[in-house]
């Protein structure tokens, strides 16, 4: 049995709130041993060969800022990555395939961006010494007679020519200065600005400023700096956030058309329906979060991600998660009046240059209705004005319904603690809220100081703790891995159902709405011109009309209930198609 024992050096507080508590608990400490020392830097260091795995310091420490792990044998192997003392770990690394699109699935913080940094010779691999860089010689030689063997030969030798794209997008405003225009220049080594442009629908903001343009076409240009790179190998590090679904069907066409004989794309995706769509093979990742990875051998697209919801892969012969996640395939439920908690009339919104209408439609309660449309198209301005943020200029609202709204963006300059933040959840809803959202570790931690993700569930969490009958989640799915959207999902409809509440999602990733929602409301126009808003339908309806907009059909998966788009022209597209059934 190899141990490891992983500090996060973020989350203690050595010195400050903590009396180096791991250390005066550690029973090898306590006879006379050095096993938890402190450093330089005022952290504490565990020292694994002397740790006997005992579970007193994980258990004792305030901040759950230390995991000690007992991993299989098998992994007593040399890691490919260390990042220092008690640090991450990662194990193995995804092989790109010539002529394929290979996608990486896995949790936040389980090394899939270290992988790909390594294979695109951002990050040089250590194999463990964390104090030197290892050569390619090194990592050649630990993997003769591999895959990864004949990958770090031509990385080596020059004959892999690397095209990188990060998945903080949100960055590149702050390390350049100039227009789109200024940017993509500086990298078109192919000579095809234009053509890449009118493609992925960014011709109109070429000569805009770099720091004036919106998210989603920020990613954009993004991703034609990307392939504007005379590359045989790509990476795609999350290339469908911020962008709407009708977007991210059109990015996953145009990055699956770059795989080729002599080419290979690498795309990690937390959209399973995407990742599906735009992958011919996948590497699962799994491990623990923040302390050690693990990369899988390759599979099918299908089969991969079936084995990840499963938690079990049987090649690898390994169970990574206690629980399979399925997906129910609920009966569809009639509207009754006697139900209806919210009914709005023909609202109207002009603001000039956009105009959004909305005919009349109700929300029952038990109800979770999800949203759908193009960006820049009015979903959020309607969600406001539900919720009191903004007036309509016509039409009747809801009166006298308690609204609780999670905006989009979230503020998170904040200096309060978290468990100031959420009091009334941590008093009423422990179970329903703190508990699956794994708030828990979160709670001593300043609102400034979270991530994305954490920041995501704070707010997910304080929404849905409100003393309210309507909830209103913007994108609730953003910045969550697989794992955290499935979840989030099921405590959004429990909380609903369970509680007689109604509630409206605003989403863009397809499989999220299809596990959270039981009927629909869909978005038309043209964005940042004008919108309109129909419904809640029924989901087999809505998501008709809403699949016809986007040219494309959906099936189940036999083996996991999980949302698929079926290729275009098969069989089932062509029958769906005919019968005008193009949601299952």
């Amino acid at each position: 049995m190899t141990r490891i024992a992983v500090l996060e050096k973020s989350k203690c507080k050595n010195g400050a709130s903590c009396p180096f508590l791991c250390g005066k608990v550690c029973p090898v400490n306590r006879t006379g041993g050095q096993c938890i020392v402190v450093q330089e830097d005022g952290k504490p260091a565990i020292d694994e060969e002397l740790c006997i795995g005992c579970g007193i310091c994980p258990e004792k420490c305030p901040n759950d800022a230390i995991q000690i792990i007992n991993l299989p044998q098998e992994l007593s192997d040399t890691p490919i990555h260390r990042f220092g003392q008690n640090g991450f770990r990662l194990y193995n690394i995804p092989i790109p395939m010539f002529g394929k699109v290979v996608g990486i699935l896995g949790r936040n913080g389980i090394g899939k961006s270290t992988a790909i940094k390594i294979l695109a010779g951002l990050d040089k691999p250590n194999l463990g010494d964390y104090e030197s860089e290892a050569s390619y010689d090194d990592v050649i030689k630990k993997y003769r007679g591999s895959e990864v063997q004949k990958y770090f030969e031509l990385l080596k030798s020059g004959k892999i020519k690397i095209s990188y794209k990060p998945q903080a997008v949100d960055l590149i405003p702050k390390s350049f200065s100039g227009s789109v225009r200024e940017l993509l220049d500086k990298v078109n080594e192919l000579n095809n600005l234009y053509s890449v442009a009118k493609e992925l629908e960014i011709e109109n903001i070429l000569d805009s400023d770099i720091s004036k343009i919106s998210g989603g076409e920020l990613q954009r240009v993004a991703i034609a700096a990307t392939v504007l790179r005379d590359a045989n190998v790509y990476f795609f590090d999350e290339p469908t956030s911020y962008l709407d679904i009708k977007q991210r069907i059109k990015i996953s066409k145009y990055i699956k058309s770059l795989a080729k004989p002599n080419v290979a794309v690498v795309v990690i995706e937390h959209d399973l329906i995407i990742l599906d769509y735009l992958t011919d093979l996948i590497h699962i990742m799994y491990g623990q979060p923040s302390a050690y990875g693990i990369v899988s051998n390759v599979k099918s697209a299908r089969v991969g991600i079936n084995a990840y919801l499963s938690g079990y892969s049987k090649d690898d012969n390994i169970r990574f998660r206690d629980k399979k996640i399925i997906f129910d395939v609920r009966a569809v439920e009639k509207v009754h009046k006697k139900d209806v908690l919210v009914s709005w009339d023909k609202i109207g919104k002009d603001f000039g240059r956009f105009k959004l209408t909305a005919d009349s439609g109700i929300l029952n309660r038990q109800q979770v209705s999800g949203v759908l449309g193009e960006n820049g198209i009015g979903k959020t301005t309607f969600v406001k004005i539900l919720a009191g943020v903004e007036e309509a200029d016509s039409g009747s609202i809801p009166a006298n319904v308690k609204v609780s709204y999670k905006p989009q963006y979230i503020d998170s300059s904040s200096e309060e603690q978290v468990c100031e933040a959420l009091s009334h959840a941590l008093v009423k809803y422990e179970n329903e809220l703190i508990r699956p959202l794994d708030i828990k570790p979160l709670l001593e931690r300043k609102i400034c100081e979270l991530s994305g993700g954490e920041l995501q569930r704070v707010a997910i969490c304080l929404a849905l703790s409100q003393n309210a009958e309507l909830f209103l989640l913007d994108e609730p799915s953003a910045y969550l891995d697989v794992e955290q959207r499935l979840i989030v999902s099921k405590v959004i409809r429990n909380n609903i159902e369970d509680r007689g509440l109604s509630a409206l999602v605003i989403d863009h990733d397809l499989l999220f709405i299809d596990y959270v929602s039981d009927s629909m409301m869909i978005f038309s126009g043209k964005p940042s011109i004008s919108g309109n808003a129909k419904g809640p339908y029924e989901m087999e309806d809505g998501m008709n009309s809403f699949l016809t907009s986007l040219d494309i059909t959906m099936r189940r998966d036999e083996e996991s209930h999980r949302p698929r788009i079926n290729k275009e022209g098969s069989q089932m597209d062509s029958k769906q198609r005919k019968e005008g059934r193009l949601y299952y």
